[in-house]
């Protein structure tokens, strides 16, 4: 089944997805980042090239050529899944196929509309039966 982690308290949702990216890809994980657009796709690409600043994480979309040996997949469509380790969701909605993933991963900004959401997103899940682990950035232990 898979385990959801939501990250709450969030300051800036792309800057959290990058850590979490580059965070997963330092512990050999393959990860799939749902966007809920293509210009956050872009401005996520463009993050990723820069985030961390003394390292670098190999990422593209979906249909590049390397996709299915690059780490980091940056996707707003979510037609070509090419595993089903970690999914990174970025959306308002939950992914419709984010069962078929050991983890799917959920970050929840300040924005009170986002936590909104982000409360449905959790209810969906949680009725379904999945673990659901929450971790809030705003204390130092869980950074």
């Amino acid at each position: 089944m898979t385990q959801i982690d939501f990250y709450t308290h969030v300051p800036d949702k792309l800057r959290a997805a990058c850590a979490l990216s580059a965070k997963a890809f330092a512990h050999g994980l393959k990860v799939a980042v749902f966007c809920p657009d293509a210009d956050t796709a872009h401005r996520f690409d463009r993050m990723l090239w820069t985030t961390p600043a003394i390292a670098f994480v190999p990422h593209c979309a979906p249909e590049d050529p390397l996709a299915a040996v690059t780490p980091v997949i940056v996707d707003c469509r979510g037609e070509k899944l090419l595993h089903d380790e970690v999914l990174l969701n970025l959306r308002a909605e939950w992914p419709p196929f984010f069962s078929r993933f050991q983890r799917l991963i959920e970050i929840v900004s300040l924005d009170e509309e986002d936590r909104s959401r982000a409360r449905e997103r959790f209810r969906f899940y949680r009725d379904r039966g999945y673990d659901i682990r929450t971790h809030d950035l705003s204390k130092p232990q869980d950074q």
